[in-house]
């Protein structure tokens, strides 16, 4: 039986971009050596890198003037390397989730940390609009795919003010005009590699404007001046990376990716929409992810979610469990997902609705 893997993150690569990796474990770069093994300063290694900075930087069309960085931590580090590095008197928030508004609590460590809007009043099932960005904000943050809600920003904000913006979950997923961002960053272990590396894209001139001193670990500057190499970087993770970064680029850049995603989510929104068993949770249809799709049993089926979850994970459906915080179901349909998959659960969905009606 195959099996689709709809988990939300570490979540589904390319096959192509798994059996590279694992070979380069074994024998890297015709060394003889893993690439787990390897200096990170070898010649090798440093190809890797550039070639993966280069290709972040043609496949989103990356301006002059920015920086790509390959960091640890998790993208929760940034919540707290953003304000370090930018701000000086105030930031500005928009709270859409429960990663948004860690990264709020974050930034109120280090000076005024406003909430311009925030859509809790309804258990983050749309994107507020509307709002006002105070002119007088050092940044603007936002996170734009709001994964255990199953909410998304599907264009670019514009902004008074400099937007940093959390992308882990739909990075080249949709076409960006990144000059909008004045720093992007998120994980990597959801549309780009394996968990343990994380990418940054910062404009550089915003950076060395605060009068606090900065860690040497938590300054920007100080990866930008070494190319990611001040400490030993997450290696494998960033081979990851590149070999996903290359997958993209053959199957037709991040336009091809925009176009499959909308595809996968036109395909299972329909289904929710149309089954009797099923409902949509995000209540501004025009706010739907196209990158994590969330769903409950009808309210006349609720009893039915437990034997679904077990009905569809017979079937293959992997990782479809919802977020605890909220429950029901999450399909994470990340570009490495063919459209097959989404298929198979549409069929699963009505398969179900003809064993109970």
């Amino acid at each position: 039986m195959k099996k689709y893997n709809f988990g939300a993150g570490p979540s589904i690569l390319p096959q192509q971009v798994i059996k590279a990796t694992v070979e380069a474990c074994t024998d890297f770069d015709g060394l003889g050596l893993s690439l787990m093994e390897i200096s990170h300063r070898t010649k090798n290694f440093q190809a890797v890198i550039d070639e993966a900075v280069a290709l972040v930087k043609e496949l989103l069309n990356v301006p002059e003037g920015y920086s790509v960085l390959f960091l640890g931590g998790g993208a929760s580090t940034q919540f707290c390397y953003v304000p370090f590095n930018l701000m000086e008197k105030k930031a500005a928030y928009l709270n859409t989730g429960v990663w948004a508004k860690k990264a709020l609590k974050e930034a109120k460590l280090f000076g005024e940390a406003v909430e311009v809007a925030s859509s809790a009043d309804a258990n983050y099932s749309y994107i507020p609009k509307g709002y006002d960005i105070p002119t007088d904000a050092d940044y603007f943050h936002i996170t734009t795919n709001n994964t255990i809600y199953g909410t998304e920003l599907h264009t670019d904000i514009d902004s008074p003010v400099p937007v940093v913006a959390d992308m882990s979950s739909d990075i080249f997923s949709r076409v960006i005009d990144v000059k909008k961002y004045a720093l992007i960053y998120g994980g990597a272990q959801k549309n780009l590699s394996m968990a343990g590396v994380t990418f940054v894209i910062v404009r550089n001139d915003i950076l060395g404007k605060v009068s606090r001193p900065l860690p040497t670990m938590i300054d920007y500057r100080t990866h930008i001046d070494k190319g990611s190499m001040f400490n030993t970087p997450p290696v494998v993770p960033i081979y990851t990376c590149l070999q996903t970064l290359r997958w993209i680029k053959e199957n037709g850049g991040v336009p091809a990716m925009e176009k499959l995603a909308r595809e996968r989510a036109r395909l299972l929104y329909d289904e929710i929409d149309r089954n009797p068993f099923f409902r949509g949770t995000v209540t501004d249809k025009a706010d739907r992810s196209y990158m994590n799709i969330c769903f409950v049993m009808a309210d006349d089926k609720q009893e039915l979610e437990t034997e679904f979850l077990e009905f569809a994970t017979s079937r293959g459906m992997h990782g479809i469990k919802g977020h605890r915080s909220v429950g029901g179901f999450r399909a994470s349909t990340y570009n490495a997902m063919p459209v097959e998959g989404v298929e198979a659960l549409v069929a699963t969905m009505q398969e179900f609705e003809r064993l109970h009606s």
